[in-house]
């Protein structure tokens, strides 16, 4: 599958609880999908060792010096991300109770959430695609699977209640983690704040992406080919 978005930085991350190694089974609607026509919102969540925590809400730093990026986009009138994961210095194995390591969770700053999006290991420091949404978080099962019934309309109408980040054997507790920023227009386009635009973002439109720590990607555009299709 060629690579659509021309921004790659780096990225990690892995899940907290207990460590199992990441090997767990896909269900139909966790298979790779196409990339939509028009998205509704897009981000970019810039994920570092510093903003890591154990369960207790302790500070528990990930890999130093390790660095990485999500870049993704939304359409909520679809229910399908699209997503771009970079990583650096992050020492493999991926591992995680979950059936990645590799996560959107929900969460304030300083806390740990459950995990809601579950997006395919880093290969090489990359991984890329698009995903139906909800997907199989695949956590011991004690009731309705924690990615169940998940709506990308609810990072839309709240993105700082979200974090991206990604799980080693060293860091169980998150090698990287990113906190996403406010919503922003995406190529002119409101977002955020409820959900859904009333038109969509076309993929040849640039994106004007949301920094986490509150840093303003000042002016950039990126733009963003068209992704081809196994």
């Amino acid at each position: 599958m060629a690579r659509r978005l021309h921004y790659l930085a780096p990225l990690l991350g892995i899940a907290p609880l207990a460590v199992v190694l990441t090997v767990g089974t896909a269900t139909a609607q966790d298979s790779s999908v196409p990339e939509p026509g028009s998205f509704t919102s897009a981000f970019r969540v810039t994920i570092s060792p510093e903003p890591v925590v154990n369960a207790m809400g302790e500070p528990a730093p990930g890999e130093a010096g390790a660095s990485g990026t999500y870049d993704l986009r939304l359409s909520s009138d679809e229910e399908v991300v699209c997503y771009d994961i970079a990583v650096d210095g992050v020492t493999e194995p991926f591992m995680s109770p979950a059936r990645t390591a590799t996560h959107i969770h929900e969460g304030a700053p300083g806390a740990q959430g459950p995990a809601r999006i579950v997006f395919p290991n880093p290969r090489s420091g990359v991984s890329q695609g698009c995903l139906k949404v909800p997907t199989t978080v695949g956590l011991p099962p004690t009731g309705p699977d924690a990615g169940a019934s998940f709506s990308l309309k609810e990072i839309e109408a709240d993105p700082s209640a979200y974090y991206a980040d990604v799980h080693t054997a060293m860091n169980p507790a998150g090698a990287l983690r990113g906190q996403f920023g406010s919503a922003v227009p995406a190529g002119g386009v409101a977002t955020g704040a409820g959900g859904a635009a009333e038109q969509g973002v076309s993929t040849t439109t640039a994106l004007a992406l949301v920094v986490v720590g509150g840093a303003a990607l000042a002016g950039t555009a990126v733009a963003v080919r068209r992704r081809a299709t196994a």
